[in-house]
């Protein structure tokens, strides 16, 4: 008998509950994809013809992708390693080795190494009821008090493990655990969450990958995630997020809700997945789930920030003073055209105090313009899109039009390319060119007059990953008005994501409806056709 494990998942279209697929429905990439074909010649070749599929006991591919994951967070640890040595500053003193800007010539810089004594954990103090001044003015010349500038859970993630920091390093001046720094075991233990979460990311984006249970291992090996999954908190979010389309799939609507308003809770854009919810549910008629998942992310999402914000409101608005304050991020494509132009943005020179309200009021307006644009491909297709599909596209959007992507917010973008365009050699295209963005960025920071680079050279890189994104989204839309180009849908399926959606039929379409006798449309892919890497540009 197979090994439970080994048998990929899918729900299915009648009770909504997970079957196993057989061996003749299960993708197998040796065998449909070009790329991975000829990789798979350092083992053996592609499987047999003959071979024995779904009867593997202990390699089953869930438990081989999630191997590859703890072998991708391991590098990216070790990528963050330079930034965690120790030298003797002083005769029995230690201190943290950033001496000649180390973290950005060794490349392994962590917002959370700085974070935990500019955010004054270090201090041991709540970080949303203790507030710190920096120097910066407000606009009534009185110094603007600071606080912790993270979302809610964020900070709590960050307070809790400070806490765990203290007992540690307790346990080492009792002589019974291993002693390192303060600064360093924090980040060793936010490292280790962080981690425990992208498997947590990795194994939710496998259960939803149907008959294609390889594709999660693009999610698991991506050079993304060996540079970013330690930078900085996203994947809690992104755990959060893909556990909550997990949900979605199993058709416990209550739970989608919840695991997505905390995910909110922790950075925003898991709470964008209720948009592309709200159309395809707009139109298969399924507005009831819609409701119960968001009514259920409104009051988790509510839950959580509100002790908080009733307790210590000025702290917990720091976030949001700080996100309308904060001017074009270096990586933002506002950014990109000023270091090219030398445009001086749509609210010319500012003051430290002052808030870009132009570029605010722009970069939201494109957004909404850019959600919009989905809503109607969503509504106009032939045949519905699938939730991963608009999923992509919105964060995307967002990404794309935001005043601010901090490097590691790609990450967001990972296990939504890989459910809504397994094209391996397209996704791995870009996630190399996003992840090469960091070399560049680090040595611009380093600064020119201290041998790094000049802006151009890395906003030129930006660029490039910018237009990576772009071509993704366009292919994306050109699957949805031509499904038989989707990988996904071939053979039948229609969508591992979609729980109440899979197979469910529309009832609101934007386009005038065929005559009943008409043929079948042409974009619907004939049963039994397999469409493979090979077949797609």
């Amino acid at each position: 008998m197979p090994a439970s494990g080994d048998r990929a998942r899918v729900p299915d279209p009648g009770t909504g509950r997970a079957r196993g697929l057989g061996p003749a429905e299960r993708d197998l990439p040796s065998r449909t994809d070009r790329t991975v074909a000829a990789l798979s010649g350092a083992i053996g070749g592609p499987v047999g013809a003959h071979a024995l599929i779904g009867r593997q006991r202990f390699f089953t591919p869930l438990r081989v992708t999630m191997l590859l994951t703890v072998i991708a967070l391991a590098i990216g640890w070790l990528g963050k390693a330079a930034c965690l040595q120790q030298y003797e500053h002083a005769p029995g003193e230690l201190g943290l080795d950033w001496r000649g800007s180390r973290q950005y010539v060794a490349l392994c810089y962590s917002d959370a190494i700085p974070l935990y004594s500019g955010e004054r954990l270090a201090e041991g103090l709540f970080p949303y009821k203790s507030g710190w001044t920096d120097g910066t003015v407000g606009a009534d010349g009185v110094e603007i008090v600071r606080h912790m500038e993270y979302p809610v859970l964020t900070g709590l993630y960050q307070y809790v493990t400070m806490l765990l920091t203290k007992a540690w390093t307790a346990g080492m001046e009792s002589g019974w655990l291993p002693g390192a720094l303060e600064v360093v075991v924090y980040f060793n233990l936010i490292a280790l969450g962080l981690a425990l979460a992208w498997l947590l990311t990795v194994r939710a984006t496998f259960a939803l990958t149907g008959r294609r249970p390889w594709d999660a291992a693009l999610v698991a090996l991506s050079p993304l995630v060996m540079v970013h999954a330690f930078t900085n908190f996203d994947a809690l979010a992104t755990a959060a997020a893909m556990c909550g389309l997990w949900a979605w799939s199993r058709r416990r609507h209550g739970l989608a809700g919840v695991l997505l308003g905390v995910g909110a809770a922790a950075k925003m854009f898991p709470i964008f997945l209720l948009g592309p919810l709200l159309v395809l549910c707009l139109r298969a008629g399924r507005m009831r789930q819609w409701w119960r998942a968001a009514l259920a992310a409104a009051l988790t999402f509510t839950a959580v920030n509100l002790p908080i914000a009733v307790l210590y409101p000025d702290g917990w608005r720091e976030f949001f003073r700080l996100n309308q304050s904060r001017g074009m991020d270096p990586d933002s494509i506002y950014n990109v055209i000023s270091s090219f132009t030398g445009w001086a943005g749509f609210d010319g020179p500012l003051q430290p105090w002052e808030s870009p309200s132009i570029l605010n009021a722009v970069s939201m307006a494109l957004f909404l313009a850019a959600c919009a644009a989905v809503g109607v491909i969503a509504m106009t297709a032939r045949r519905r899109p699938r939730v991963a599909q608009l999923a992509f596209l919105v964060v995307a959007a967002f990404l794309l039009t935001n005043k601010v992507w901090s490097p590691q917010f790609s990450l967001w973008l990972v296990p939504l390319a890989v459910l809504a365009l397994p094209h391996r050699r397209l996704l791995l295209g870009w996630m190399v060119i996003d992840a090469l963005v960091w070399a560049p960025r680090m040595y611009y920071f380093l600064g020119v007059d201290n041998m790094g680079l000049p802006e151009q050279w890395f906003t030129a890189t930006v660029l490039v990953r910018d237009v990576a994104v772009v071509a993704l989204c366009a292919l994306v839309i050109r699957q949805i008005y031509r499904p038989a180009e989707d990988l996904v849908r071939a053979g039948g399926a229609d969508d591992p994501v979609g729980g109440v959606l899979d197979g469910a039929a529309d009832v609101r379409v934007w386009r005038r409806r065929p005559p009943p006798d008409a043929p079948p449309q042409a974009g619907a892919p004939a049963a039994g056709v397999l469409v493979t890497d090979a077949d797609v540009p």
